[in-house]
């Protein structure tokens, strides 16, 4: 095989690889696969025309994401979603709401507040064409830079892997509105641009917090009045 053919193998592949990875990734965010579903290097390979290769370096990412798991008897499934776990996964995300954005009030920049100001712009916007992955994205985004705008790089990784493991409980959050977000939530970002604009971090950590309150209370009347997501999903 010449130099140019390998390269095209490798290129072929990535692609592959990153077809299956970004497929699967929203379909399970989208909750398509449900927690608990087999996951099946074969059926895989035949869906997607590919060799296993691709599709097992796909699931080594879906893996580093949390969002598949190998059980003890090397079946693969798609992660449950820890319900009996989320009290505690609430109170850290409502904590790292508060501190980085008190933080962004405090250390943010010029720099820092146009990057927030474009990510608002496309979170407003895939509010506006109902684009839950593009809501999911751009929410995870949007308070990623806040947090970045503090300074604290722990604080920064602890609220990404935090936002990044709530995907799929943030997707129930914009199913309890049928995918149609109401204006007042995307005006609380709003609010809390200005607060960080003005360097105001008593009212940036109060908006934080009722921001991130507002949340858990629908995820969990949503999660309360839909007994069908404790069955099917609980570890």
């Amino acid at each position: 095989m010449s130099v140019e053919e390998a390269e095209k193998v490798t290129h072929r592949r990535g692609y592959g690889v990153s077809t299956v990875y970004e497929t699967l990734r929203n379909e399970i965010i989208e909750l398509k696969l449900a927690p608990g579903s087999p996951i099946d290097e074969q059926q895989l390979s035949d869906r997607f025309s590919l060799s296993r290769t691709p599709i097992r370096e796909a699931l080594v990412r879906l893996s580093a994401d949390g969002l598949i798991t190998t059980l003890t008897n090397r079946a693969t499934i798609v992660s449950n979603i820890d319900f009996l776990g989320l009290s505690e996964f609430f109170d850290a995300l409502t904590l790292m709401y508060r501190v980085t954005t008190r933080l962004g009030a405090l250390n943010r920049t010029t720099d820092d507040i146009a990057r927030i100001r474009d990510l608002q712009k496309d979170f407003a916007l895939t509010v506006a064409e109902r684009d839950v992955l593009g809501m999911i994205s751009t929410n995870r985004d949007f308070h990623v830079a806040i947090a970045a705008a503090g300074k604290n790089r722990y604080y920064v990784d602890l609220f990404t892997r935090l936002l990044d493991e709530g995907r799929r409980i943030l997707r129930l959050y914009y199913s309890s509105f049928n995918d149609v977000l109401p204006r007042q939530y995307v005006s609380e970002h709003e609010d809390m641009i200005q607060a960080i604009i003005n360097r105001d971090a008593e009212t940036a950590d109060r908006l934080a917090t009722a921001h991130a309150d507002q949340i858990v209370r629908q995820i969990r009347s949503y999660i309360a009045s839909d007994g069908r997501q404790s069955t099917d999903m609980k570890i």
